[in-house]
């Protein structure tokens, strides 16, 4: 039977793009880039998740999809979350450039036991 190495739980917009290092980083992109997420104090969402590619900070994942995911990091399972980029497009309006595709990774280490 064939395994699926990720399940996606669901695309969006990455939020922010255009007031972190986005636009620096846009040569870099691609479809199909990983994104690292990272909890992060924030006085407008108690519940923010910042999306680095390497050091440069994309933007966050949207609020209305980020507090199971930042229940997720605080429990240490950032590592189970596959963060990908779905869609750019730089005729688009800059907040809606890049879209995200957020899943889980299929746990590897439990297959091998």
């Amino acid at each position: 039977m064939l395994q699926e190495k990720r399940q996606t739980l669901f695309n969006c917009k990455l939020a922010g793009f255009t007031y972190y290092d986005g636009p620096l980083a846009w040569s870099e992109l691609q479809v199909g880039s990983q994104l690292t997420p990272v909890a992060e104090d924030n006085k407008y969402d108690p519940n923010a998740i910042a999306l680095y590619f390497g050091n440069n900070k994309l933007g966050f994942i949207p609020k209305e999809h980020n507090e199971t995911l930042r229940h997720f990091i605080e429990m240490g399972w950032e590592e189970a979350l596959d963060i990908r980029i779905s869609r750019l497009s730089r005729e688009e309006h800059p907040e809606r450039q890049v879209d995200i595709s957020v899943g889980i990774a299929r746990n590897t280490k439990k297959n091998q036991e």
